[in-house]
């Protein structure tokens, strides 16, 4: 499971790609996109009719959950649809997540662990 990603892709790409208008918005390129930070996504509109953009916090804070502090940064795909903590979202509030790189942490030695670096196969184009 991702805890960090990157994206790189210029936003004329992102729009072309998902035939979105973004000249509202702009956002910087990251090489560390953090949980609990703002991301670009691309959804559905309100009326579900097209794809815009937004900026989003990276997280989900369960329906059931008292504090707005506890939040999931991601799930596991065989279990998304049967935790009750996901089933709504997944049915409702899908979105996509721009992302030209992400990172998974390697345990190194003790209480040591480097980060590496998966491409997005889209990442090439």
């Amino acid at each position: 499971m991702c805890g960090r990603y990157a994206r790189k892709s210029a936003q004329e790409l992102l729009a072309e790609w998902f035939e979105m208008d973004l000249e509202q918005m702009r956002w910087a390129p990251t090489w560390n996109a953090a949980p609990q930070s703002f991301q670009p996504v691309v959804r559905l509109s309100s009326g579900g009719s097209q794809r815009e953009a937004a900026l989003l916090r990276w997280g989900l804070v369960p329906s059931w959950a008292k504090d707005a502090r506890v939040g999931l940064i991601n799930a596991r795909a065989e279990e998304v649809a049967t935790k009750p903590a996901f089933r709504v979202a997944l049915k409702k509030r899908r979105c996509l997540v721009p992302a030209d790189a992400y990172y998974e942490w390697r345990q190194t030695g003790p209480k040591q662990s480097n980060p590496m670096r998966s491409r997005s196969p889209a990442a090439n184009q």
